[in-house]
């Protein structure tokens, strides 16, 4: 199963459309799953004409979002347990989505775990989770690129970053 990992679009103040890099990198993804901050609902109807969509709202994200997608969930895909979670509200963006996916033993409820917020790209493992970011592909702010993510899985996981300089 292949799947597109997106997060921090931050649309439309950031971009009109969907980057050209990103749409042709999700081309042919069995999933598209999104971190939070849509900040329009509109945006999910972009990502659907490429493959199915499903997310989580993050902290710009309006009620309509948040009734739509929730703002924390748990999928099984792929034989895989994956959390999904912006990240907003702790020190570490890394160490808040860990945090949100860790039972009270210590042991982690997630295979992976999602995230956005910071729009940095990250991939590391943390406590068996496998914590990934795929940063933003519209609002790189400090970052030197665009950026988003794909998810391979099948016997393992595989997880990966791409990067691009421009937008639309």
């Amino acid at each position: 199963m292949r799947i597109g990992i997106v997060s921090d679009t931050h649309m439309f103040s950031r971009a009109r459309a969907l980057p050209e890099p990103l749409v042709q990198g999700l081309q042919g993804v069995d999933l598209i799953l999104h971190a939070g901050d849509w900040v329009d609902e509109a945006v999910c109807d972009l990502f659907e004409a490429l493959a199915p969509v499903d997310g989580i709202a993050g902290n710009n994200d309006g009620m309509d979002i948040v009734r739509r997608f929730g703002r924390r969930k748990l999928l099984e895909l792929g034989g895989y347990r994956i959390g999904m979670v912006h990240g907003h509200g702790g020190r570490s963006t890394p160490d808040t989505a860990y945090e949100s996916f860790r039972d009270a033993e210590g042991n982690g409820t997630a295979d992976i775990v999602l995230f956005g917020h910071s729009h940095i790209p990250y991939k590391e493992e943390h406590g068996g989770m496998l914590l990934f970011n795929p940063g933003s592909p519209t609002d790189k702010r400090r970052q030197p690129r665009y950026s988003y993510g794909i998810l391979q899985l099948g016997d393992r996981v595989e997880a990966d970053h791409y990067f691009f300089d421009k937008t639309n």
